[in-house]
């Protein structure tokens, strides 16, 4: 047990949330606890560049910065965008790259944006809205 908890020890998850409005990524240990997160707006004070890539590459590199000092070096990396979109924002893939060149180790990378299938009944009953 002891040799399983110091192998698994420099691991981490990096939560990557994209939108067209924000970028904010969020780093925990296996268990679930917080290690590091950084918000695209705790980085720049423009509303409108919250989202832009380059607002996300530094984000990312402050992020990787308080990982590597809290002691971990890989980390799974999960993106998830609005479910209502097509899928993750601007930020996503510089994130992803600035990850990689702040010194964390990339072990896999996870696209988990919920996906509607089907969605609410129309209005209208079996043959539509009559008008």
């Amino acid at each position: 047990m002891a040799e399983e908890r110091k192998k698994l020890k420099g691991i981490g998850i990096a939560h990557i949330f994209t939108s067209f409005n924000n970028t904010i990524i969020h780093i925990s240990d296996l268990t679930g606890r917080t290690i590091a997160r950084v918000s695209g707006g705790m980085i720049t004070k423009h509303d409108r560049l919250k989202a832009n890539p380059t607002v996300a590459m530094f984000a990312a590199k402050r992020v990787a910065e308080q990982a590597i000092e809290k002691g971990i070096n890989s980390v799974y990396v999960r993106i998830k965008g609005k479910p209502d979109s097509t899928g993750a924002g601007p930020g996503a893939h510089s994130a992803v790259k600035s990850l990689a060149k702040s010194g964390l180790r990339i072990i896999n990378i996870v696209d988990i944006t919920p996906m509607p299938r089907g969605g609410p009944k129309p209005k209208g009953g079996k043959r539509g809205r009559r008008v």
